[in-house]
């Protein structure tokens, strides 16, 4: 298993813009970064709908340990990052802007493997399927497919630490799909309706009206609801935006029609037990622009109350696909 820095005290970079060092039984991994400048090809358009394209990074490595993410949380200053990988690994390290804040690199790279209960990690996938990722207060919230389960993680130290407990997921097992279970989870905003509730969705585990297994865990308002699915694509993350809606997630795949990638806008204010919840989609794209499988989304604000939503994508260890991370200005609730 390769160890690499920062994990061990993760949560550093997430509430401050310093990088610890590395220990002396760690490895950090070397990252090349290629500035993506246009997200649609051949295109200097830069406003998609209610998204302004702000850059974006395609990211290689001659280590194998880059690879496999599915989720991405950036720090207050969205200076630094922390994600979990499919393949059972945490990830961290800190961005390099330009004087605009644009994207320009990521430093400071490194991997550590996420261990169980026991204190152990596992190179069988399914075990360790990690698909999303939240920090919570002094917690880091992992939520798994396949094994079901959200794990707990203490915030300063995930990386060498055991879960310490795990939430009820109040979905019943038998309803989650093979590898098409957990994928997003997210903290409601303390001043939304959901007064910071943990809710997930599922990938495509769908009831018996073809609708997706989605649930609020904790608070008054815990319970069961369902998210409207509409073929071919499928939920891989979420967040909240700073008024309490959800922005979701999804992507296609076919032989036919190759990938794609929309976002998803669900009224916050629907989010309730046995409710079946739908909205507006935001931004759709094929691969006539910069994407890959998009796996991982996060929403941050910067001191000027600016929104951003942040988009990573899984390479599945394929030579075929892309490490992408991209970067957008949201102004829909600027206009």
């Amino acid at each position: 298993m390769v160890r690499l820095s920062i994990i061990t005290s993760a949560f550093a970079l997430l509430i401050a813009s310093t990088v610890l060092p590395v220990r002396a039984d760690d490895e950090s991994i070397d990252i090349r970064s290629r500035q993506i400048t246009h997200f649609k090809v051949g295109s200097d358009q830069t406003r998609f709908g209610e998204f302004e394209f702000m850059g974006g990074l395609e990211l290689s490595s001659s280590s194998a340990s880059l690879g496999g993410m599915s989720a991405i949380r950036l720090s207050e200053g969205r200076d630094n990052f922390l994600g979990v990988m499919d393949t059972g690994f945490w990830y961290a390290g800190r961005f390099e802007r330009d004087e605009d804040g644009v994207l320009t690199g990521v430093t400071d790279f490194s991997v550590s493997p996420i261990l169980d209960a026991d204190g152990a990690a596992s190179d069988e996938k399914w075990r360790f399927d990690a698909e999303g990722l939240v920090v919570r207060g002094d917690e880091v919230l992992v939520s798994f497919e396949r094994d079901s389960r959200v794990d707990i993680y203490p915030a300063k130290a995930p990386g060498g630490s055991r879960p310490t407990g795990s939430l009820p997921l109040l979905i019943p097992l038998e309803e989650f799909r093979s590898n098409r279970g957990l994928e997003t989870i997210t903290v409601a905003p303390e001043t939304s309706a959901l007064a910071g509730a943990v809710v997930v969705v599922s990938e495509r585990s769908l009831n018996t009206s073809g609708d997706i297994y989605a649930a609020i865990l904790t608070g008054p308002s815990k319970g069961v609801f369902f998210v409207k699915r509409h073929a071919p694509y499928d939920i891989t993350d979420g967040d909240f935006l700073p008024n309490g809606d959800l922005l979701l997630l999804e992507r296609r795949f076919s032989m036919a029609e190759g990938i794609g990638m929309r976002i998803r806008r669900i009224d916050g204010s629907r989010l309730g037990p046995g409710n079946l919840v739908d909205g507006p989609v935001l931004l759709e794209t094929d691969f006539g622009y910069q994407i890959d499988n998009m796996e991982g989304l996060d929403v941050t604000t910067d001191n000027q109350g600016q929104i951003f939503v942040t988009l990573v994508s899984d390479d599945n260890h394929s030579i075929l696909q892309r490490n992408l991370i991209l970067e957008f200005r949201y102004l829909g609730d600027a206009q």
